[in-house]
């Protein structure tokens, strides 16, 4: 795997590799992304194979700015033109109906598919350059199903390594990703019949949505499209996870101390006793801006996860609706670590409870 930059040269040479079948990482604002040629069933196959992602579970096609939507989606709704005006080049996916002729190993074998035009320069060059800007990388983010997204390319060669056995035949390099967390998904293919569907929470928010189509825009059904990260565990580093109220944060943290567990925190605003915050393997404290905490979000978790502690305890965030996508990630990342926290705490503890 060849380690690349962010010229020209580097450019083209990814592009070349797409449309040889080949698997290249590529930087958006949102994570890294790890592409292949949308319309070549083998490549997208060899994206899950790669990722250990099952076949089922559909993946994001990015376009270039001006592509031709007809050739993916059956049709374009208003909603869908007014969104595209408003957010794309941008951190938006939009699910419609699939066109005929596109495989539907990209939407893991449903009748829709996602679309997105990310904002960031590299890869809009590298869209440009692929296929002449006409065709489409199918690119869920650049890591082994389930795991912490990748903001740096360094994440995206922690995952799959770089020397001849990778499956991938380059990484560009376009430094740490802007927005840091996956984009916002909202479903369009049954807008006549249901209306407008949040599938996953991201930087573009519901509110921001509503204000350009003039319609609520609801949660998801129980026959909404399967959608990239909306299983309940996804986004997890290997230690265990617990959200913790701010509120219980010092008592939970001596109490593991004094136990002699083995933690890390990530705080945003408590201040922990001193003792504990000094027996933590690792701290992070993150911005209380959820724009800038979303940014350093994926980053921090990878860090603290490389000091292989028992359990990382993260701060609850704030409820408000401008952390849903933060929340929602958190959230994900905790839930096959429920429990772990309990067991770790003295038998005797009302913590414990």
């Amino acid at each position: 795997m060849i380690r690349a930059g962010s010229d020209p040269l580097s450019i083209q040479y990814a592009a070349r590799m797409l449309e040889q079948g080949k698997l290249v990482a590529f930087p958006t604002e949102t994570v890294y992304g790890l592409g292949a040629d949308a319309e070549n069933v083998a490549a997208v196959a060899a994206i899950f194979a790669a990722k250990g992602r099952p076949s089922n579970h559909p993946v994001i096609v990015h376009l270039a700015v001006g592509a031709d939507l007809s050739h993916w989606a059956q049709s374009i709704p208003v909603e869908a033109d007014k969104l595209i005006a408003a957010f794309w080049p941008g951190p938006l996916t939009l699910i419609l109906k699939r066109a005929a002729p596109i495989p539907d190993a990209v939407s893991g074998g449903q009748d829709s598919i996602g679309l997105r035009c990310p904002s960031h320069p590299v890869t809009l060059a590298l869209l440009a350059a692929f296929k002449n800007g006409q065709g489409g990388i199918a690119g869920p983010s650049a890591n082994r199903f389930g795991h912490v997204s990748p903001t740096l390319a360094q994440h995206v060669v922690d995952e799959f390594g770089e020397d001849e056995h990778s499956p991938l035949a380059c990484v560009l390099d376009g430094g740490q990703s802007e927005v840091g967390i996956e984009s916002t998904i909202l479903d369009l293919s049954r807008v006549d019949s249901v209306g407008p569907v949040l599938l996953r929470p991201g930087h573009i928010t519901a509110a921001q949505i509503e204000a350009v189509i003039d319609r609520a825009v609801a949660l998801p059904d129980v026959a909404a499209p399967r959608a990239s990260g909306t299983l309940e565990a996804h986004y997890a580093p290997q230690t265990p996870v617990a959200l913790v109220p701010a509120a219980k944060l010092a008592e939970i943290t001596q109490a593991l101390a004094q136990s002699g567990r083995r933690f890390a925190l990530m705080l945003r605003v408590s201040e922990v006793a001193k003792e504990a915050a000094a027996a933590a393997l690792g701290l992070r404290r993150l911005p209380q801006d959820p724009d800038a905490y979303a940014h350093d979000l994926y980053a921090s978790l990878r860090e603290l996860d490389s000091l292989h502690s028992d359990i990382i305890l993260i701060e609850q965030p704030s409820e408000d609706l401008r952390w849903q996508g933060i929340n929602d990630r958190l959230r994900r990342a905790a839930f096959d670590s429920s429990g772990v926290l309990a067991a770790l705490l003295p038998p005797s503890s009302s913590l414990r409870a």
